[in-house]
């Protein structure tokens, strides 16, 4: 198994940061934008907290990245304890903003991940009903979300895969993976969707564990599998902060570098707002910087000096 230069294969990523909550993480954020920006990712996603909880941080970052920056950024909506008219108004106000990529999501409850999901009586009934409803604004640009191991909510891989259909149907151009740590998985799920008539993009999303603690808290929320060899290779490792990240950009390039010879060419990778692991695995993928640089990357020279 070896690294392929891009050039070759066509190999392109995007990244997905969160809204900061502190002026410290904000600029941890700026920071991680302009390390990844000069890669020239496909796009930049931003999430969107349950419940609409970070729609104004959302928005903030969303506008920030279109004036500093020549990347391109898709703003996650949800459909969550919100009217129609409500979630009607953000879709125009990121219109209005320059936003011409959403990603759809049915969203968690307000009180998080495991609570029984419940549409608002005058809202969006799920992702596919919300996907719709971004289509009748114009011509925008929408991904939605894709489970190899099923939502935790689905019965079953094949009502998640009916779900799916539905959000293509109703307009959906791209499918973002939950993330996953067994190739297999990703692929046998690609199988089951390609069977099915589905030949939109289904983009494995990847999640380099920057702490495996939380990573297996995280997967156990959303219903990622965490394999035992997994939880071997960080065994031993909780105060040791650098094994842990030698080891963390092992494993995610070892992941990346097998869908590469399984013929897989787009990548979302989950940065958690940090660079530096996602920034080693696109070095291996083939991506070089722009030699260009940034309005970000100006802006965080300048607050440096």
């Amino acid at each position: 198994m070896s690294a392929v230069p891009r050039a070759s294969r066509g190999i392109r990523v995007s990244f997905e940061f969160f809204p900061p909550k502190t002026a410290e993480m904000e600029q941890s954020l700026w920071e991680a934008i302009a390390r990844l920006a000069p890669l020239q990712p496909n796009f930049v996603s931003v999430t969107y907290g349950a419940g609409g909880s970070t729609r104004e941080r959302t928005h903030a970052t969303v506008r920030r990245i279109l004036a500093e920056t020549m990347l391109t950024p898709a703003a996650h909506l949800t459909c969550v304890a919100a009217t129609r008219a409500e979630i009607d108004a953000v879709i125009a106000g990121y219109a209005e903003a320059g936003v011409r990529h959403i990603v759809a999501l049915r969203g968690d409850p307000p009180a998080g991940a495991g609570e029984r999901y419940v549409p608002h009586p005058s809202g969006y009934r799920n992702a596919a009903d919300l996907v719709a409803g971004i289509k009748r604004h114009g011509d925008l640009e929408v991904s939605v979300s894709a489970y190899p191991e099923k939502h935790p909510d689905s019965p079953s891989v094949e009502a998640d895969i009916d779900m799916l259909k539905a959000k293509v149907d109703a307009g959906a151009s791209r499918a973002i993976t939950q993330f996953f740590f067994e190739n297999g998985l990703y692929l046998r799920y690609l199988d089951r969707v390609r069977a099915r008539g589905i030949n939109i993009p289904i983009v494995p999303g990847i999640l380099p564990v920057q702490n495996f603690k939380t990573t297996k808290n995280f997967a156990a929320r959303c219903g990622a599998s965490v394999p035992d060899w997994l939880a071997e290779r960080f065994d031993g490792l909780d105060d040791d902060a650098a094994t842990r990240k030698l080891i963390a950009a092992a494993v995610a390039a070892e992941q990346v570098l097998n869908l590469v010879d399984h013929g897989v060419t787009d990548f979302h990778f989950y940065t958690m707002n940090r660079a530096d692991l996602v920034y080693a695995i696109c070095h291996l993928l083939g991506l070089r910087p722009s030699q260009q640089k940034t309005s970000a990357q100006v802006h965080v020279e300048k607050e440096r000096a």
